[in-house]
């Protein structure tokens, strides 16, 4: 089994730790854009074109399913990409994970880019799975491009001024964006309120590599051997994982596990 996932950056390494666990025998195919990051300024026609790229990019290496390892791609592209691709190649978005949060039932905050935030797409989704619920959107200026770039200062500071934003009554933090679950301990630290329950935290990896596998009709083989193979793609060109993902413990993981060939 091959899974390619893709994604401007390193966001996309939460959802390949998720699949590496549930099946360390298949072969991982990463396909990044370095030389288009970031997606988020982009316009919908050039963020689409620079998605299409890197999704032929890892359909040339013939996986059986592609994971869409980004929120901000999955809402321009992930039309487009399953024209073109399925049924072929299924292909699997990411969605935040309002629903499990309201289904809380207590307030709960989503954290995600400014271009996210407060856009048609989120608050269809909380207007479609949240109506009735106390919800805050929290815009966290530059914390993506902070942990795209592991810088330890910036994180802090992005997180810090986020977490400002987050109302004391908040139980749940929906991570709007595939980066912020690589600073997933950081933020709980950040937002949890003396005297209050333990924050939850709702991330999409594990659920989109779920999927991924229901889409092949695969079930979790967390005990197989561990041999799956790992190909990175730069822009469509193969070499080795980006530093800064060895700064978080998916990316060592994978290291560890599969170098790249």
């Amino acid at each position: 089994m091959k899974i390619a996932l893709m994604d401007s950056g390193i966001g996309l390494l939460a959802a390949t730790a998720a699949v590496r666990r549930l099946r360390p025998d298949a072969d991982l195919v990463l396909s990044l854009d370095p030389d288009g990051m970031p997606w988020g300024p982009r316009t919908f026609e050039d963020l689409t074109q620079r998605a299409v790229d890197v999704a032929d990019a890892a359909a040339a290496h013939r996986p059986d399913a592609l994971i869409i390892g980004c929120n901000t791609a999955t809402v321009h592209a992930l039309p487009t990409l399953r024209a073109r691709l399925e049924p072929a190649i299924p292909v699997i978005g990411t969605v935040p994970a309002i629903k499990p949060a309201a289904a809380g039932g207590g307030p709960f905050a989503i954290w995600a880019t400014p271009a996210t935030t407060g856009s048609p797409y989120q608050r269809n989704l909380i207007k479609d799975f949240a109506d009735g619920v106390s919800v805050t959107e929290v815009p966290c200026f530059g914390l993506a491009e902070a942990v795209e770039h592991a810088d330890e200062t910036a994180i802090e500071a992005a997180v810090a001024a986020a977490a400002a934003l987050t109302p004391e009554d908040v139980t749940t933090v929906v991570l709007g964006c595939t980066h912020y679950e690589l600073v997933a301990d950081r933020i709980r630290t950040a937002v949890q309120r003396p005297g209050f329950p333990p924050l939850v935290l709702h991330g999409s990896a594990g659920a989109v590599a779920a999927q991924a596998l229901r889409r092949l009709g695969e079930q979790p083989a967390p005990g197989a051997a561990p041999n799956g193979t790992l190909t990175v793609l730069l822009s469509g060109r193969e070499g080795p994982l980006p530093a800064p993902a060895l700064a978080y413990e998916e990316g060592r993981l994978l290291q560890a596990i599969s170098p790249a060939r």
